[in-house]
């Protein structure tokens, strides 16, 4: 986020000011300044002057047109009359509690403390916010179209249905369990220290990446099933649903960060709740009553090669988000 101060005030006053808050009181531009410059010259300047004096409303006006053709959000806290169409102008405008009753209805928000702070607060949790929306929006859509290619293909060569409908409900519920803690998961600082924006092109690329390589997986998994265990319609579901649910829990894990995996702690929410879920997954077949969803108790040596499947799993989603942009390319 960058500070510049646009003021009516003469320059030793704006100066005066700049210094109290620690910008750099060389880099101003008077209203003379402005007048002199064609709008691609203002845009220019825009970039380097961190001051600007003596400027009348309609000069603040320019100064925020130059700043949004640079490509900036920008936002515009002010207090007087004058300041009203400038806070119009502006991506985001504010105004304080003191503030003329004009400006106050002009703004997007009124701070009520004497706390300038609140404004790089309120940035820091927005970008959070965003980081965290965009884990859920990765992780939700990628093994979910996995999840539907592997359905989609499995139903056409099976003679028996992949997953019964109350298997599907369980898999459902018990990964949005640890999807709740996506909303206060712990954000990497590289992630909020500059603004971000939605690109379609990146979440809808990440999505088919992602999903096939789920779908991967789910076929190694349908192989294993089939082949190496000549598994019925009981076991061959026990068992996918086993993988589904694993591979699953641990995507979000691995699309959280744009890091190594062990290089970014999760949230305590999303951390313990998949930690508790990995041995209750592995658990529900045995549990009393499995029979009613269609489970049955699977051999310790299949669960095992699908713990080893998962692993593997973990690992390639590792090596193809290092290969491509990650979490970073939304950011600009």
């Amino acid at each position: 986020m960058t500070v510049k101060i646009i003021s009516g005030d003469s320059a030793l006053v704006t100066r005066h000011v700049a210094a109290a808050v620690g910008l750099d009181a060389s880099r101003l531009l008077t209203g003379r300044d402005v007048a002199a410059l064609d709008p691609d010259g203002l845009t220019r300047a825009v970039e380097r002057a961190d001051l600007f004096a003596e400027v009348d409303p309609d000069q603040k006006l320019r100064v925020i047109a130059a700043l949004r053709r640079a490509g900036h959000v920008v936002g515009f806290l002010g207090d007087g009359i004058n300041d009203a169409p400038a806070m119009h102008a502006a991506d985001t405008s504010l105004s304080v509690e003191g503030a003329v009753d004009v400006a106050r209805a002009a703004a997007d928000f009124v701070l009520l403390e004497a706390d300038l702070d609140v404004i790089r607060r309120g940035v820091e949790a927005g970008r959070r916010t965003f980081a965290n929306t965009l884990k859920y929006v990765l992780t939700t859509m990628s093994a979910n179209l996995g999840n539907m290619i592997s359905m989609a293909a499995a139903s056409l060569i099976l003679p028996f249905l992949p997953l019964l409908a109350g298997q599907i409900l369980l898999n459902n519920l018990l990964s949005d369990i640890p999807a709740i803690g996506l909303a206060d998961d712990a954000v990497d600082p590289e992630l909020v220290a500059r603004p971000r924006r939605w690109h379609m092109g990146f979440i809808l690329g990440f999505m088919l990446r992602f999903g096939v390589l789920s779908s991967l997986f789910d076929a190694a998994t349908f192989a294993l099933l089939w082949f190496g265990f000549a598994a019925g319609p009981a076991l061959f579901r026990t068992g996918w649903f086993i993988e589904s649910l694993l591979t699953e829990l641990a995507i979000a894990l691995v699309v959280r960060t744009h890091r190594p995996l062990y290089r970014s702690r999760p949230g305590r929410v999303l951390l313990w709740s998949t930690l508790a879920l990995i041995p209750l997954t592995c658990a529900i077949p045995y549990l009393p009553g499995a029979t009613l969803l269609g489970f049955v108790a699977p051999p310790a040596h299949l669960v095992a090669a699908l713990l080893g499947i998962t692993l593997a799993y973990v690992a390639a989603a590792e090596l193809l988000k290092r290969g491509g942009r990650g979490l970073g390319a939304t950011a600009g």
